[in-house]
């Protein structure tokens, strides 16, 4: 007889495909015929399908292939049409923002920032509407809207990034250009310009909440497979009727540090530590440049960092020591 088998040596059992709960009249419009993949059902489910999309996922799989599609032909544009060195330079290619000298009044011609307007433009609505067709599901499915709530602490970090600080700081120069590389050099220059990142108070918050996050996730998902051949995977039936399998993990984490949380308090745990890590880190960097203008120096006055050592004796500006007159 076949015992319980884990992530290591699963098991697929194949039956009728799941089409699921019924949608009210009107709103179940599901597209394609399910079928399985056994790679999939090595580490989840194997059934892929129906897909649900509606007007507002349609909407915004159109408006994101838009804003693909402009960033992609720029770049081929920018190698002159070549596919070798498109593929060959295509981490080092990018799309930059308008330059400064047109602020936010002026609409840049299209080779000057007009195409990065008009990319940001469409992937900001497909982001938005894809938030809305999450929100709107859930409530549909008498779900929470968690994962809405989640997905907009990360839409909060593209805007403050490509939107709401350009538009405080007076020109969208400040923006993040389209690109792989160009998007890390950006944010190098931007650390490098004020005083450096690190002292910035957000910043740091946003690195702790993202390093917790994963070991939160982590711990909890070795806990769960940990127990889960006492069937510790069926989490809600735990959380109202605990059972071996929950004393058991909270024993563990008991003996190893003296804590432990709950079936649903890890969840909650993790929920928070997650959605923090854009939203501190987005506070952080609509602070920098329109209220701290160097966090190192902002980091000395608050006590936040220790001074650089005097290695030479201050040099007096003979213009300001009255000398020569």
């Amino acid at each position: 007889m076949a015992q319980y088998q884990n992530i290591i040596t699963p098991i697929q059992i194949t039956g009728p495909v799941e089409a699921g709960m019924p949608l009210p009249r009107g709103d179940s419009r599901r597209t394609g015929e399910p079928f399985y993949v056994r790679l999939f059902g090595m580490i989840g489910n194997a059934q892929i399908g129906p897909i649900y999309l509606g007007y507002l996922g349609t909407l915004s799989l159109v408006f994101g292939f838009i804003a693909f599609e402009i960033i992609g032909l720029n770049m081929f544009a920018s190698v002159g049409w070549d596919p070798i060195q498109f593929v060959r330079q295509l981490f080092w290619l990018g799309l930059e923002p308008p330059p400064a000298k047109y602020g936010i009044t002026v609409l840049p011609p299209l080779a000057e920032g007009g195409w990065w307007l008009m990319a940001g433009f469409f992937m900001t609505t497909s982001v938005l509407l894809w938030w809305v067709r999450i929100y709107r599901r859930a409530r549909q499915l008498e779900m929470g809207t968690h994962v809405a709530w989640a997905f907009a602490s990360a839409i909060w970090l593209m805007l403050v990034l490509g939107f709401i600080r350009p538009l405080l700081m007076g020109n969208f120069s400040e923006a993040v250009p389209f690109g792989i590389f160009p998007h890390l050099d950006w944010t190098a220059a931007l650390s490098i310009r004020y005083g450096n990142l690190y002292y910035n108070p957000f910043h740091c918050l946003s690195i702790v909440f993202l390093y917790g996050s994963v070991l939160l996730f982590a711990m909890h998902g070795a806990t769960i497979l940990a127990v889960g051949k006492y069937g510790g995977e069926r989490e809600l039936e735990q959380i109202t009727d605990r059972g071996t399998a929950s004393e058991r993990a909270a024993l563990f984490w008991r003996w190893t540090m003296g804590f432990n949380a709950t079936m649903e308090s890890v969840h909650r745990w993790a929920w928070w530590f997650a959605i923090l890590t854009p939203l501190t880190g987005g506070i952080g960097i609509l602070l920098t440049g329109t209220v701290v203008d160097n966090w190192y120096l902002w980091g000395v006055n608050h006590g936040l960092v220790s001074p650089l050592p005097t290695l030479w004796p201050d040099v007096v500006d003979p213009a300001q020591s009255g000398a020569g007159q």
